[in-house]
């Protein structure tokens, strides 16, 4: 009996979980100025401000969050960096005569996020890709910078695959810039569903 018991801990023991790779990545990015990562962010934005406002890469920076949100290491997806400058709207002085609180100069702020501006003008410079989603990879005194995942829809790989051919359909195009990816639909205010958000919803056209 002492035997078949020893046996069934050891069992127990072998069947326990350990915290998968993403774990591990995605706890070490909750606190990116801390850690192994934060010599690692310094020299990475050091380089990225050199680089050009959009920056095609092999690899996404943050492997866990890419994957969440739809990213396969598979022919037909596409990654790029983008960097936003950041604060507010530089608006120029008026040169007719008004007091100051009609100068209309300070604290004018775009209506959209940075995230969903980045994601906008990447796909002006990818044309023929399709902006699934982005993410947050790290930030300076001046500008933002997130990594867009894009998808082919045209690739033979990316019509095949059941999980995203979805992408492909004709309603698809154009989808940012209808604020159809998670970071428009933040700005437009649709995470928050059920009772106190009826006027957040225009329509279900709009929302789908």
């Amino acid at each position: 009996m002492a035997e078949d018991v020893v046996v069934e801990e050891e069992e127990e023991e072998s069947m326990e979980t350990y915290p998968s790779m993403y774990k591990y990545i995605e706890k070490a990015w909750e606190q990116p100025k801390e850690g192994y990562l934060k010599e690692l962010q310094r020299k990475r934005l050091k380089q990225w401000r050199r680089d050009d406002n959009f920056k095609r890469i092999e690899r996404p920076t943050r492997l866990d969050r890419a994957r969440k949100l739809g990213y396969k290491a598979k022919p037909g997806f596409v990654l790029a960096r983008a960097k936003v400058r950041k604060g507010n709207l530089r608006k120029k002085r008026p040169r007719a005569g008004r007091g100051p609180k009609r100068m209309g100069v300070k604290k004018i702020t775009p209506k959209k996020n940075l995230q969903w501006i980045a994601e906008e003008r990447t796909s002006r410079n990818y044309p023929n890709l399709r902006i699934l989603n982005s993410y947050w990879v790290g930030e300076d005194g001046r500008k933002k910078y997130f990594e867009v995942v894009m998808v082919d829809p045209d690739h033979p790989a990316i019509k095949n695959d059941p999980d995203i051919n979805w992408i492909c359909e004709k309603d698809q195009k154009g989808r940012v810039f209808h604020g159809k990816t998670s970071a428009g639909k933040k700005a437009r205010g649709l995470r928050s569903k059920g009772k106190g958000a009826e006027k957040s919803r225009p329509s279900d056209e709009k929302t789908s």
